[in-house]
């Protein structure tokens, strides 16, 4: 979860939030080269009167400050496209579940097994004990680990948006429309979200709260349900 003045990253808990992250560390170093390179040039005509007219009126010059961007740019674009792919690949999921947004809170559905059914609403401040405000809910969704999952999201009213920043996932529900994303966890734990679309006057108090465990407890808390 995010923590106070935390300016990096969530720990990555899914191997396409690992690649999200890599590829943003990439592409900070692209540009704190150009930042660097830039920032010389301009010092060095501003502190030197740098005003050599072969150099300012070159073609060749022209010529490589037109051809490096586009090189930059292709570093930057083709692991991008990989990710995006990546993102939207769909690979036989084992478990789906159906989530659908309201005005304020979030359903659940796992039809994949008994029909099960709950709403999530965030827990109200005075019922909290030793608890994170805005983030605990009453019912949490609970999934294996190590397991290819499904995600298929609709809403009943506005647009929201289903977002946990340690996956990597952030998918928006929209009325008569189905959209679905995929995520996979590496390790058991507790992982919040929120809404990140604005949908209302309580759209900061749609939280989203994801406990990952075992396949065996899993199985055993799908029979107990």
């Amino acid at each position: 979860m995010a923590t106070w003045s935390n300016l990096n990253f969530q720990n990555a808990n899914s191997p396409m939030m690992e690649q999200l992250i890599m590829f943003h560390d990439h592409t900070m170093m692209i540009i704190l080269m150009i930042m660097i390179m830039v920032g010389y040039m301009m010092l060095s005509i501003m502190i030197k009167k740098f005003n050599n007219r072969f150099m300012l009126e070159n073609q060749n010059i022209e010529l490589i400050w037109t051809i490096m961007p586009a090189i930059v740019l292709i570093f930057i674009a083709l692991p991008s496209l990989k990710i995006l792919y990546l993102l939207e690949e769909t690979s036989n999921p084992l478990v789906s579940i159906k989530t659908i947004g309201h005005q304020w809170y979030w359903s659940y559905e796992y039809s994949d097994f008994k029909n099960i059914e709950f709403d999530s609403y965030m827990k109200p401040s005075k019922e909290i004990s030793n608890e994170f405000r805005l983030l605990e809910t009453d019912n949490k969704i609970i999934l294996p680990y190590n397991t290819q999952t499904r995600i298929l999201l609709t809403s009943s009213d506005v647009i929201h948006s289903w977002t946990i920043p340690a996956l990597g996932i952030k998918v928006d529900a929209t009325p008569g429309r189905i959209n679905q994303g995929n995520f996979m966890m590496s390790r058991p734990g507790l992982f919040f979200g929120q809404c990140s679309e604005i949908c209302g006057a309580n759209h900061s108090f749609m939280p989203i709260m994801l406990e990952s465990i075992n396949m065996n407890s899993f199985i055993n808390w799908i029979k107990k349900y």
